[in-house]
């Protein structure tokens, strides 16, 4: 069983639901308390082992790109002043280890992670959407490395989602369970509640085998009209093994303006420099 060393992030989105925000910067740029989400998920891969970056990107996305790099002018005017750099240390990665590539239509996710075929190679691979603010400990994507250890093949994350917003996921026909492990029979992108075969909702990581690089060769369009990563996962079902993981972590979709705000309050709530001061304000407003 190879080793997943590669994580793939789309983030070629617009960003439109947070205009005029994302006017002139990336979705993923937009900061939790004190770090944008791109690094949230960076640092949740590092955590897993994983040594190479892959930025699915498109136009206007090299600040994602320039936030992992060395800041000269920034560094230096930090060390002339006497500050500690350590507040940078975290955004600094290791030469080569992150590498872009352009997804120049917006044509689906399935058509953003095959963009990253080449980068991707022959190898297992992790994806992870930063929109998904995962929380855990240890974080999500470990979790899944470490079931993936045991059990190969393809694992998605999986929670359970209201019944009638399964028409908002990639929703799996389940088999047997095995703890937090279930066994995936069939894949369903964004059904109608009435036609959902389980509350069981996809979200934004996984683990996937090389093998579905082609299948999404064909381009064939789904849901919306997008080429859907569920259509072309539920093709490796029978071929390979494929699991869902229910893992042990607290999810924020931060893809809407709402999700958005609890995630800050809930992390700031969980941090000891502005917890306080946190709690003061909401006390007072309520």
């Amino acid at each position: 069983m190879k080793r997943v060393r590669k994580a793939v992030f789309p983030v070629a989105g617009l960003g439109t639901r947070f205009l005029p925000a994302t006017k002139a910067m990336p979705k993923e740029m937009l900061t939790v308390v004190d770090r944008p989400l791109i690094q949230y998920a960076v640092e949740e891969a590092l955590e897993a082992g994983i040594e190479q970056m892959i930025f699915v990107t498109g136009r206007n996305k090299t600040a994602l790109e320039d936030h992992f790099d060395v800041a000269y002018e920034l560094e230096a005017t930090m060390r002339g002043r006497g500050k500690s750099l350590a507040v940078l240390e975290s955004t600094r990665l290791p030469a080569g280890s992150i590498a872009s590539v352009r997804q120049q239509e917006p044509l689906g996710l399935g058509h953003a992670v095959w963009c990253a075929r080449e980068l991707v190679g022959d190898e297992p691979f992790a994806v992870l959407l930063p929109d998904d603010l995962m929380v855990g400990t240890p974080g999500c994507l470990a979790q899944m490395v470490a079931a993936y250890e045991q059990v190969g093949g393809n694992i998605v994350c999986t929670e359970e989602v209201p019944h009638e917003r399964t028409a908002s996921y990639g929703i799996v026909t389940p088999g047997v369970r095995d703890g937090r492990l279930t066994e995936v029979r069939g894949l369903v992108e964004k059904p109608k509640p009435e036609e959902a075969p389980s509350n069981l909702g996809i979200v934004g990581r996984y683990i996937l085998q090389p093998e579905v690089m082609g299948i999404l060769d064909a381009k064939e369009k789904g849901a919306g009209g997008e080429i859907q990563l569920t259509d072309a996962m539920a093709k490796l079902i029978g071929d390979q093994p494929f699991h869902g993981l229910t893992v042990d972590a607290e999810r924020h979709d931060c893809g809407d303006k709402v999700g958005f705000v609890k995630a800050n309050l809930a992390l700031a709530l969980k941090r000891d420099d502005v917890a306080p001061a946190i709690r003061a304000f909401l006390q007072d407003i309520a």
